[in-house]
């Protein structure tokens, strides 16, 4: 049953990593974090019950999403270090 799963690890792993930076940032940004966590659990349940329900017709698909996937993975990663290297430098200056 796992099995049908396996193209998509990737961005399951990672995935859920990029949840926990977009969410620190948001914790940094002053946003309430009982709210930012409640949006958290909601959207990845959504994604779970999408995924459960969507992978036998975007198994075909599945070089692509994970192309796609990570492109975005990796583009949130780094706007999130960005934002935070300016976070840090503007605390430090001030």
């Amino acid at each position: 049953m796992l099995e049908q799963y396996l193209p998509f690890l990737g961005l399951l792993v990672f995935g859920n990593i990029e949840n926990l930076i977009l969410s620190s940032q948001g914790v940094v940004n002053g946003v309430d974090p009982k709210v930012l966590g409640g949006l958290s659990i909601l959207i990845v349940i959504i994604w779970f019950v999408l995924g459960t329900v969507l992978t036998d017709l975007a198994i075909q698909y599945a070089d692509a999403i994970n192309f796609i996937g990570g492109l975005a993975i990796f583009i949130l990663g780094i706007q999130a270090i960005y934002e935070a290297v300016k976070h840090m430098k503007s605390k430090g200056s001030a």
